[in-house]
């Protein structure tokens, strides 16, 4: 089979400078996870007396930012398609810059979590204009692989912030140096966005056929006229048949939806971003830093090793999902996350907070727990929301879904300590044990009893999806079949 051609490196370029967006997406969900812990102890933050933000503050602190991206998401179809791809990108970055400089600022609690809902917001249109501007913008033959960069960037985000918090983590204030590195990717996205083309489907939309004719030739579209034609049809399509609510709740539409909603609901509510966002917290909980003389660096560090892992497997998964197929890696997937969760459960619930078994039994299954969901959930999520839904409400059946997720996502991240609290009370802690922490064992444990849900909705309920076009399974849902007889 001949090799098509096309301009690769500049292609690479465009993917990667766009895929900034990612990063950053990943930077400031992340790198909270250790600012945290420098911010609750901060005397220019206390007042009354405080010896430390109370735990209902340090929730809402790390948790906004997904609730503003939740509200970011909503508006980013119709921004992206009035102003284009291009602009929203270079608006969203400078809206990066401008919070990593307001956060570094920020000299009270209530500012804090303003400039954390405005990252938020800019977070909530990147997850959606990067992948569609690096999807509008390459060549079809690439498209799956480039598009692929912005979740790998996501995870190096992630990495890289663990890195920065660790970093800054025994400077005076530390946690304003550790917003403000933000500033840097997020000039890198801006001014890049400057010296890219708009996608070629936007110009042909807004702009004029000429226009999006000059970028298919800058990115090197072997089947340039094939291109024109397709967009030409499917805006045509678009504005024929649109896609309204009423349609998705079709009857025959109603597991898609369900489908949808529910693996959301699983890969948020089984704890992913209670490790992404408070993993150097639980760390601290556990006793890591006992008798160290920087005991914040000695919490961070070992989440160095979780983000490591992450970006590995992410790579990994890339392989494996058309290999192995969908349901497979869920089942093994949401076994070994469930194993871990019980066992950072038992050793927060059963061993003494002195005790070492704690530390290590807590950092062991963290790392275990992280592979398990990056072959899984944390990418099949997000493409069985892309292939069940009909192709008609595709794009409105994915914003519910994806909604579901913030939402989800916030919920979790906003209760996570208070629900430990609730579920297993207090116990002294292992850095300072003249002072009482909370015990986190019975979130763990509720974490895996949605997992255990979770196991038993993918067997009866989720699609093999693997080997079928996107037109069977439409078929096989308006034949009124079971999905899981797909």
């Amino acid at each position: 089979m001949e090799q098509k051609k096309y301009n690769k490196g500049f292609v690479i370029l465009i993917a990667a400078i766009a895929a900034f967006g990612g990063l950053l997406f990943g930077f400031d969900t992340g790198v909270i996870s250790g600012a945290i812990l420098l911010i609750k102890d901060d005397p220019n933050l206390l007042i009354n007396g405080m010896q430390q933000l109370p735990e209902r503050t340090q929730e809402w602190i790390v948790s906004i930012t997904v609730l503003g991206a939740a509200i970011g998401a909503i508006g980013s179809g119709k921004i992206a398609d009035n102003l284009g791809r291009k602009k929203v990108l270079i608006i969203t970055a400078f809206t990066f810059a401008i919070a990593s400089v307001g956060l570094a600022a920020a000299n009270t609690v209530t500012l804090l979590i303003i400039w954390r809902l405005i990252v938020g917001l800019a977070i909530g249109v990147a997850s959606y204009t990067v992948p569609l501007y690096i999807s509008e913008v390459s060549p079809s033959h690439a498209r799956g692989a480039l598009v692929s960069i912005n979740q790998l960037a996501i995870t190096v985000g992630i990495f890289a912030s663990y890195l920065v918090d660790l970093g800054f983590a025994d400077f005076e204030e530390g946690w304003r140096w550790m917003f403000l590195v933000g500033l840097v990717p997020s000039l890198i996205l801006g001014i890049g966005m400057f010296f890219l083309p708009e996608t070629p489907r936007w110009l042909f939309s807004y702009r004029s056929e000429k226009e999006a004719r000059k970028v298919l030739d800058k990115v090197g579209e072997s089947n340039k006229e094939e291109v024109l034609e397709k967009i030409k049809v499917n805006i045509r399509k678009e504005k024929k048949e649109g896609g309204s609510l009423k349609e998705l709740r079709a009857k025959w539409v109603r597991p898609a939806l369900l489908i949808g909603i529910g693996v959301m609901f699983f890969q948020q509510f089984t704890g992913i971003n209670t490790i992404i966002y408070y993993s150097p917290t639980i760390f601290e909980m556990a006793g890591f830093g006992v008798g160290a003389a920087d005991p914040v660096y000695n919490a961070i560090l070992p989440s160095l090793p979780i983000g490591a892992v992450n970006v590995i497997f992410t790579v990994v998964a890339i392989f494996l999902v058309d290999r192995w197929g969908r349901k497979p890696l869920l089942y093994l997937g949401l076994s070994g996350m469930i194993a871990a969760l019980v066992t950072i459960g038992i050793a927060f619930t059963f061993f003494n907070e002195s005790d070492v078994a704690l530390k290590w039994m807590s950092f062991t299954a963290m790392i275990i727990y992280i592979p398990f969901f990056a072959i899984s959930l944390g990418p099949i999520a997000w493409l069985l929301i892309s292939e069940v839904f009909p192709t008609k409400i595709r794009g409105l059946g994915m914003s519910i879904a994806t909604m579901v997720n913030w939402i989800s996502n916030f919920i979790v991240a906003n209760t996570f300590l208070s629900l430990g609290k609730a579920t297993t009370g207090m116990m002294a802690s292992p850095v300072d044990p003249g002072k009482e922490i909370i015990n986190l064992g019975g979130a763990f444990f509720i974490y895996a009893a949605i997992g255990v849900l979770g196991l038993i909705f993918v067997a009866t309920y989720i699609p093999e999806t693997k080997g079928h076009s996107l037109e069977e399974i439409e078929e096989h849902f308006q034949s009124g079949k079971h999905p899981k007889k797909l």
